[in-house]
């Protein structure tokens, strides 16, 4: 098994410190949109979910990532109050409106405009909206268990060899 974590983290190490070069571009380097005048479409909130009035929701992907892991959304929703699986991890923020969330402890925030939130994958939340939500959703694939551990060991190395990927973070 050790060797298997070695092997795995020795194509990991070498994979990143490929040369840019071969690494084919996929997709536009900027996608941007404003997010008050996208086009939104019906996606309807499963019907078993909602406890109470008729929410009505939409969205639009505004942006996804090359692997496919990570997306951009833009989502709105009329007044009802509903359960909502996260299968992936979500940070939202509100560009409109207000929501009541109760977490799966009991928990409540309301959430309004210009508020930001994460929730993660594999949870659920009770989401109550009095009038109108709209919101960003910032989307990420939770990773498997073992590539989890690999990529925080190889990123806890890198920082230990003073070797930081560029971004606002670092």
């Amino acid at each position: 098994m050790a060797w298997k974590l070695m092997f795995a983290s020795a194509v990991l190490a070498v994979a990143r410190t490929m040369p840019r070069v071969f690494v084919a571009p996929q997709g536009p380097a900027v996608v941007s949109d404003n997010a008050m005048e996208m086009e939104l479409k019906p996606a309807p909130i499963n019907p078993d979910w909602v406890l109470d009035g008729n929410p009505q929701a939409r969205s639009s992907e505004q942006s996804a990532s090359a692997d496919g892991a990570a997306y951009t959304a833009i989502w709105d929703c009329t007044a009802g109050t509903f359960r909502w699986y996260f299968g992936w991890d979500e940070t939202v923020y509100i560009l409109e409106g207000e929501v009541h969330v109760t977490d799966a402890d009991g928990g409540t925030r309301i959430l309004r405009a210009g508020d930001v939130a994460y929730f993660r994958g594999g949870t659920w939340a009770t989401w109550k909206i009095e009038n109108y939500l709209r919101k960003v959703a910032f989307m990420r694939r939770t990773l498997p268990a073992p590539a989890s551990f690999i990529y925080r060991a190889s990123d806890a190395a890198r920082r230990r060899l003073g070797r930081r990927k560029g971004g606002a973070l670092n």
